[in-house]
């Protein structure tokens, strides 16, 4: 028999809790989805990247790893996208600024502080 990590895994609605997060298995007051932050290293190391996928040939310079609260993470990504004269948006705990200015964004974040590498290709 298979054992299960979670005991609400699997159920859809229970007449005890209600519905259930199909995602993590617990009952929606107690869902754990929204907290978790998907592919962001705890390692202390800020990444900038540049992604072309998904956006018909035009590329953004991603920045992950900074372990900031959502509040303060637009702040900083309103500081960064006025340094490089871009626009930009921050979708699950990731600055994204249009355009290539990972040069510039690696060059003000190391003012911040942050230790930075510069990552893809």
């Amino acid at each position: 028999m298979k054992s299960k990590t979670n005991k609400y895994e699997g159920i859809v609605y229970s007449t005890e809790f209600g519905k259930v997060c199909p995602k993590c298995g617990n009952p929606v007051t107690k869902c754990i989805c929204g907290k978790r932050i998907p592919g962001i290293p705890n390692d202390g190391i800020v990444r900038i990247s540049r992604e072309t996928k998904g956006r018909k040939g035009s590329g953004v310079s991603i920045i992950k790893g900074i372990a900031l609260d959502d509040k303060d993470l637009k702040k900083l990504s309103k500081q960064l996208k006025q340094k490089c004269g871009a626009g930009g948006t921050v979708k699950s705990g990731a600055i994204e600024i249009q355009g290539d200015h990972r040069a510039v964004l690696k060059e003000e974040l190391l003012k911040l502080g942050y230790t930075v590498k510069l990552s893809g290709g």
